[in-house]
């Protein structure tokens, strides 16, 4: 399954194409929409947010509610466009008002105008940002409509925010010794705009009411998790083959997300062998079995039968009302960075996005392994799959 993503933060609409897709999967628009307004969700957003209404329009490859094995394409309109005409239309004239000089620390601002020879910034940033994401939330819609039929389920919750919240180690060790049910924890979390699966959220409120009145922003932690992977996807035997690589490389193209963490992989520093690795066990009811999960579902690239499970770390927002030191383009002179309309904190928003990566690499790993024409022959390889590996110790794990 290959996608592709197409469009400008203020542009027109947003364009996504999904190629390789299998024939026959039944698509329900309305959750497609529902998991674009949990995107927008989260407390700290900015009034982009309150524009945009987020909704796909399918312009090919789905007929009658299934889709066809023709590409899907897939559109989301920008309704913010029409504030920004004569701006970001393709064959207007240059605005030069409009114009953007000041690069921002911690954008693409300054790399993206060096290695596209672009004058103005807003070339550069108007892709760089985060609105693209509202197109792999989509891709990752139809990736979860994919899983559902075999029993995958994809959930996240977020730790914590400024340094606030639930000492993420804490929480992802209890994931990882299965003393929490990741269901559990995203059910409490969709119930809240941080996305946190905890009662007490006065403090983190108020860190960010405290950044906003600051003119700063906010990073944080998450986890996302996939539950019945069946073992068996990825591969060990190259390196671009390894299941753990492949799904790392997708959470860490999400903008913001700076470090990646495997399972207990944060952990794996301080612990010994005998700590760490999740031992392995074997009943006759029960099949094989594990009681702890530090590997996250992978080991030597290839998924084990447990969770995937890994933890994002975010950034703070680039673009901050109380801008840090930058320079004109075009006058050489020291200047603050530009500021426009962001989010102080966002999350909330990125963990949904970090749902739909992960959907995204484990629907890729599943068809690559049993098949993506159509759904029908699919279903058959993955229940020959499943009678054969119970086979191995007359029991299915």
């Amino acid at each position: 399954m290959r996608f592709l993503t197409a469009g400008e933060s203020h542009g027109p609409k947003l364009t996504v194409i999904v190629d390789s897709f299998p024939g026959g999967v039944p698509l329900d628009p309305s959750f497609f929409n529902s998991e674009l307004q949990r995107r927008k969700i989260g407390y700290g957003r900015g009034k982009r947010m309150q524009i945009e209404e987020d909704k796909v329009t399918f312009t090919a490859g789905v007929r009658f509610g299934e889709t066809t094995g023709s590409p899907v394409a897939m559109e989301i309109e920008n309704l913010d466009h029409k504030n920004w005409k004569g701006i970001m239309e393709a064959f207007a004239q240059k605005n030069k008002e409009r114009a953007i000089f000041r690069p921002r620390p911690g954008h693409a601002d300054l790399p993206g105008i060096i290695k596209y020879h672009r004058e103005d910034i807003r070339d550069i940033l108007e892709r760089a940002s985060a609105r693209e994401t509202a197109s792999r939330v989509a891709v990752g819609a139809l990736a979860k409509s994919f899983l559902k039929l075999f029993g995958i389920e994809i959930y996240s919750f977020v730790w914590e925010i400024g340094g606030v919240g639930v000492n993420f180690e804490k929480g992802l060790k209890s994931i990882l010794k299965k003393k929490l049910l990741p269901a559990e924890l995203h059910n409490l979390a969709e119930k809240n705009d941080l996305r946190m699966p905890i009662a007490d959220r006065k403090k983190v409120y108020d860190a960010i009411d405290n950044a906003k009145k600051e003119g700063t922003s906010l990073g944080g932690v998450f986890t996302v998790v996939a539950t019945n992977v069946p073992p068996g996807l990825g591969s060990h035997i190259q390196y671009d083959t390894r299941l753990d690589g492949v799904l790392s490389m997708l959470l860490m193209s999400i903008p913001a997300v700076k470090l990646v963490n495997v399972g207990g992989g944060i952990f794996s520093s301080k612990y010994s062998g005998k700590d760490y690795h999740d031992a392995i066990y074997y009943s006759s009811k029960g099949g094989v079995y594990r009681k702890t999960n530090y590997a996250g579902g992978i080991e030597g690239g290839i998924t084990n039968g447990e969770d995937v499970v890994f933890t994002c770390f975010m950034k703070p927002i680039p673009t901050m009302l109380t801008p840090l030191s930058s320079f004109n383009l075009k006058a050489l002179t020291a200047e603050e960075a530009v500021y426009e309309r962001s989010d102080v904190t966002a999350v909330p928003a990125c963990s949904v996005v970090a749902e739909a990566m992960l959907a995204i690499g484990i629907a890729n790993a599943f068809m690559d392994k049993f098949g993506k024409d159509n759904i029908t022959e699919i279903k058959q390889c993955f229940l020959d799959y499943q009678t054969s590996i119970s086979k191995l110790w007359k029991k299915s794990i």
